[in-house]
């Protein structure tokens, strides 16, 4: 109501202007501003004909100031007739004119309030904006409601190697037989991630997280609401919040924690605390890490959200791929871990699937290049499986990719000293 009250004040304000020039002089009126302006100058000319007289000037510069007031008593003469014409229009035609003219003023003014604006919005302050941002972020739905509105797996990615799906076929299987290894849980989180299988893989998580119990790292608690996430389709629940709050007691420096929490204030209209977060994880870097590319394509337009002046800066180094988990067809080549867990099998399928993971990441960066982690992840797993030869071949290439890039080839540099096959 006090808005209206305000908007209509300024409307009739601006209207009361407007009539006031248009009606204020009468053409008496008028003819009297006439006679003053040119009295004036009339006066002008008197004087300097005294003076003249007085020889308190001499005739030359009389005359040209004689002209100057001339000039200016014509231009004053030329613009009183001017304003004579104006007001000789009927009295009646320019009230009409005045009224149109006001109701073309309201009308439209209100029309494109109503258009472009937001009527029924309510008043919102700093306070109630915060609280209501609150209420939004209380109000989620749950992790469980999510996934019963998300479709169902349809199989694995087209294109996913025969041997892979087998491979995954047998360690679900093995699982089924030694549910409380958490190792193999490990790696069937992971797989079940690379086939798409997201609500089992986000299953295998909270039981690996439930087995490790008070031992699960920052790292875990970052890793369970990335499963969680990527499961809802890029929706952080109260369940992938609380996961992501305890890796932030654990570790408060936790990067894939902060950029999360970043992302679930984004989502609960809180824009402000979002972008703090996400401006503090661009300036620490390094460029090529994970989260360093989404964060890019949405912090510009979270700062004007914010309210903040805010420019991206350049990129100084080689761009990488988007969060690993963010990528369900991605398949990942093996981990330590893996191939621990890959011990409790026979040793044919053991290094089987090891090395139909690691042909299948090998051929991914090949194709398609990938982080400086991938790359040293396939050179010490080579190292690892004797395949020194292959390593070498693999590290002689990352020298040229990731030639002059600081952190990431340094990165490979200790994966391939590990393997053997650098010094």
């Amino acid at each position: 109501m006090v808005f209206w009250a305000l908007t209509g004040a300024i409307v009739l304000a601006a209207v009361l202007i407007l009539s006031r020039q248009i009606l204020r002089r009468t053409p008496e009126e008028a003819g009297s501003e006439i006679t003053s302006d040119m009295q004036i100058y009339r006066d002008q000319l008197k004087e300097l004909d005294r003076d003249l007289e007085r020889g308190t000037v001499g005739k030359n510069e009389a005359d040209r100031t004689r002209l100057e007031i001339s000039r200016r008593l014509l231009d004053a003469d030329r613009q009183a007739q001017a304003r004579m014409r104006a007001t000789d229009a009927p009295e009646g035609t320019t009230r009409l004119a005045m009224g149109l003219a006001a109701t073309a003023l309201i009308t439209g003014s209100f029309g494109l309030y109503w258009g472009l604006g937001s009527p029924g919005a309510e008043d919102l302050g700093l306070k109630k904006r915060i609280a209501k941002a609150e209420a939004l972020r209380v109000a989620r739905p749950s992790q469980a409601e999510i996934e019963a509105e998300r479709p169902e797996w349809s199989g694995p990615p087209e294109g996913t190697p025969e041997n892979y799906i087998k491979l995954v076929d047998s360690l679900r299987a093995k699982m089924q037989e030694t549910p409380e290894d958490p190792r193999g849980l490990d790696l069937l989180v992971q797989h079940e991630t690379n086939m798409g299988n997201l609500i089992a893989a986000r299953t295998a998580m909270d039981r690996l997280m439930e087995i490790k119990g008070s031992e699960a790292s920052s790292d875990d608690y970052a890793r369970q609401a990335d499963v969680m996430i990527m499961t809802a389709g890029g929706f952080v629940s109260p369940e992938a919040e609380e996961a992501l709050r305890v890796a932030l007691i654990k570790d408060a420096s936790n990067p894939v924690a902060r950029y999360y929490t970043g992302l679930m204030f984004a989502q609960n209209s809180r824009p402000d605390l979002a972008f703090r977060l996400w401006r503090a994880l661009l300036e620490e870097g390094p460029d090529g890490a994970p989260w360093i590319t989404p964060i890019r394509t949405q912090i510009e337009r979270l700062a004007q959200m914010a309210g903040e002046n805010f420019t991206l800066p350049p990129r100084a180094a080689k761009a990488t791929a988007p969060l690993p988990s963010a990528d369900p067809d991605g398949l990942a080549g093996p981990s330590a871990e893996d191939m621990a867990a890959a011990a409790e099998m026979s040793d044919e399928d053991r290094q089987d699937m090891i090395r139909g993971m690691v042909n299948q990441l090998s051929e991914r960066l090949a194709t398609e290049g990938g982080t400086p982690a991938e790359w040293a992840r396939l050179i010490t797993v080579l190292g690892v499986l004797g395949d020194t030869e292959r390593a070498a071949a693999i590290w002689g290439e990352a020298q040229k990719t990731f030639a002059g890039t600081g952190d990431a080839f340094e990165m490979v540099k200790q994966a391939a000293i590990q393997a053997g096959v650098a010094e």
